[in-house]
């Protein structure tokens, strides 16, 4: 390898160990509902992130929670020591469409009304805040 892509290469495996991620699949929830209860908490730092879904009186809430914690547990795996206080923001956190399931529900005069049971999946990304900057 030349001796510039070797560094680059080395640039991104330490900007790679420094971030980690949780990913959540089928939750059975309205993607708009949990979309909702991600942009409450993205950006932040996550300790405040994991108070503020803690006391959130919304039912998504407690799964984006779930997921923070494995994040930051996977960080904490990755790097070998403790999450801290101030150490970790949230820098990404997607939520996409899953599968839907239709059913059918009876209606007057003989009709029958469409219910669709939607799903998501959740990607969170855990960064490391640089202490550079501020």
């Amino acid at each position: 390898m030349p001796n510039g892509k070797l560094k680059s290469l080395e640039v991104r495996k330490a900007e790679r160990k420094m971030t980690s991620f949780a990913k959540y699949n089928n939750i059975p929830t309205s993607p708009r509902k949990m979309r909702l209860v991600a942009d409450m908490v993205r950006g932040m730092e996550c300790f405040k992130a994991l108070g503020v879904l803690h006391f959130s009186n919304k039912e998504a809430a407690a799964r984006v929670e779930l997921l923070l914690k494995s994040a930051i547990a996977n960080w904490e795996a990755k790097n070998g020591r403790k999450a801290e206080a101030g150490d970790l923001k949230i820098s990404a956190i997607v939520v996409d469409e899953g599968a839907t399931i239709k059913r059918l529900r009876p209606a007057p005069q003989g009709r029958a009304y469409r219910v669709r049971k939607r799903s998501n999946h959740v990607t969170l990304t855990v960064d490391t805040i640089n202490k550079e900057s501020k």
